[in-house]
């Protein structure tokens, strides 16, 4: 076991967290990524959270996080997207005009525990990229035909990934 220790408390919380920029755009790409993961990773260290495996995909963050149990879950969330939208929009002042009063990222996100399940949550968030790009190769009448497999199925509105594809 992978514990983890406070002054009176042995810990191992860990947890898979998804989280979207807003309206789902296709905003991190490129220089933009490579900044977000930084700013990511500078503010986990603040708050003393390990960054186990993450993930930026075109419209979305994967992340698999240890918090400490001081620290809420929602605590951590509030203060991750409220200060990067920050800094974002400090390091890319252009990005106010297309996302205006600093709102980089969509008021909710994913979370669940992950308990013994940790090799295969950070398979699937190192895989992920890779299932995108597949799916993005997929012509539109694929895509709708997936989207009428996951509507048959009852897949569309699961929190995540129901068809290991993210919608």
């Amino acid at each position: 076991m992978d514990e983890s220790s406070l002054s009176h408390t042995r810990w191992d919380c860990k947890y898979h967290i998804v989280f979207i920029p807003k309206y789902r755009r296709k905003a991190i790409y490129g220089k933009l990524r490579a900044d977000i993961g930084q700013i990511l990773r500078q503010l986990c260290d603040y708050k003393g959270v390990e960054i186990i495996e993450a993930n930026a995909c075109s419209d979305h963050i994967h992340m698999l996080v240890k918090i400490p149990p001081k620290l809420s879950v929602s605590q951590f969330m509030g203060y991750l997207k409220g200060k990067s939208s920050l800094m974002i929009f400090d390091r890319h002042a252009n990005l106010k005009y297309k996302y205006g009063n600093r709102h980089f990222w969509a008021k909710g996100y994913y979370v669940s525990t992950v308990g013994l399940n940790k090799a295969t949550i950070a398979k699937y968030i190192k895989e992920q990229e890779d299932e995108d790009k597949m799916t993005d190769n997929l012509s539109v009448k694929e895509h709708e035909t997936l989207l009428r497999v996951a509507r048959v199925s009852g897949a569309v509105g699961e929190p995540l990934c129901a068809l290991r594809r993210c919608k």
